[in-house]
């Protein structure tokens, strides 16, 4: 499936402590149905049906709230736009195999998608904060994510493989959330070309908030950067 090149419709503390992957067969609360006898208990709504009112521009946080050492500029509509399709490693008129794993589909209007980016210039790491608003609750974006480990990416006459690693969730108290570790790299090998990522990622009825460290190469994330930066996003959010 060939992503579009125009898009359409369609707190509280915390603190992680380093990447530990889900285990194979290991049972996800989210989106399973139990029942106790008598007292059937049903799996997550598979909508999202209430409604943020802030402007997402509002609940970014202010680029001077990043870490100190990442100097942070929130993006326009087209470069997050852009940026969007760095962080998931599909660009847009991209062609992507499995089709079942394009990202799902994104709007880059004025209440849609905001983005700031914080840049570390001694690591040139970034730290980026995307608001996007959704209908759809986090798990659907984690089964999703459950069948698309490595994914494999065409445009522009080269390839990349997308490889994604779910891990243990971050315990804030947001209305669901979700941790992983994102790889895209050639399908040729090439020195300095690999990305690599940590991204947290919280619901907070229709806003979703992603948290982004990213570098190339294969030196360890900025998680206390990461969690700092995470934690004030998501407060701001449920603040309003």
């Amino acid at each position: 499936m060939t992503v579009p090149n125009s898009t359409r419709s369609g707190p509280r503390g915390f603190g992680v402590s380093g990447w530990v992957p889900i285990a194979a067969g290991a049972v996800l609360l989210a989106g399973c149905a139990s029942s106790v006898t008598g007292h059937p208990v049903g799996s997550r709504p598979s909508t999202v049906t209430g409604h943020v009112a802030a402007e997402l521009s509002t609940l970014l946080p202010d680029p001077g709230k990043f870490p100190a050492e990442y100097e942070a500029v929130v993006l326009s509509s087209e470069a997050a736009a852009q940026a969007a399709g760095d962080l998931t490693g599909v660009g847009r008129g991209a062609t992507v195999q499995p089709e079942g794993c394009i990202p799902p589909a994104q709007q880059f209007g004025q209440n849609q998608t905001a983005m700031a980016v914080g840049t570390d210039n001694r690591t040139r790491a970034t730290l980026t904060v995307e608001l996007t608003r959704t209908g759809q609750p986090l798990s659907a974006l984690r089964e999703q994510l459950k069948q698309c480990q490595q994914v494999h990416v065409s445009r522009a006459g080269t390839t990349t493989i997308v490889t994604t690693e779910l891990q243990r969730p971050p315990p804030i108290d947001a209305d669901d959330t979700l941790a992983l570790r994102r790889m895209v790299a050639p399908q040729v090998s090439a020195a300095g070309l690999t990305q690599s990522m940590q991204t947290l990622t919280g619901q907070v009825i229709d806003v979703r908030v992603t948290v982004t460290y990213m570098t190339f190469g294969d030196a360890r994330p900025d998680t206390a950067a990461l969690d700092e930066l995470f934690t004030t996003a998501v407060r701001k959010v449920e603040k309003g």
